[in-house]
């Protein structure tokens, strides 16, 4: 894997930095949400997975997978939190975060936990570390977009074993 497989940028401000160390994709900067998509990608319905591992930060220590992603302003995300032990599901529309669910689950920082969210038409479904916490339907963010990793705030999130596919 290298930086030239992925656009990364940030919604809002800030000074996001990625960088590829030992095969393992880390946000090291900060910025207001750090994103990285992989170069390419299409996908109206499918999956996305990643592992990650929050490793550090005062503000947050999270870390993310985006779909349907259109531009740095608007795309779902589906993130976990390793300060707040919970995962979390966002649309961002125009460069606004909007919150459609938060759920309880322990997401201890400095461990690899998996990640996968399933789209289909309205329905999303999210998993962490092989347990199903989220499952409705939105539809905020429609049709094909880009698929990638994501981070908040001051965030040093590290991620690897980045999968995704059609359905």
């Amino acid at each position: 894997m290298t930086l030239d497989d992925w656009d990364c940028g940030v919604t809002g401000r800030g000074n996001p930095r990625w960088v590829v160390e030992g095969g393992v994709l880390r946000q090291i900067g900060s910025g207001t949400f750090p994103w990285c998509v992989r170069k390419g990608t299409s996908l109206a319905d499918g999956f996305v997975e990643v592992k990650l591992r929050p490793e550090a930060g005062r503000q947050d220590q999270a870390g993310g997978v985006v779909w349907r992603w259109k531009d740095g302003d608007n795309y779902y995300v589906a993130r976990a939190n390793a300060l707040e032990n919970n995962v979390s599901l966002y649309y961002t529309e125009n460069g606004r975060r909007n919150t459609i669910q938060y759920v309880d689950a322990p997401a201890a920082g400095n461990q690899w936990h998996a990640l996968r969210v399933e789209f289909a038409g309205q329905r999303i479904r999210v998993t962490f570390d092989g347990k199903p916490c989220i499952e409705m339907d939105d539809a905020h963010i429609r049709g094909a977009g880009a698929v990638g990793v994501w981070t908040k705030a001051d965030s040093v999130t590290a991620f690897e074993d980045f999968r995704y596919g059609a359905k």
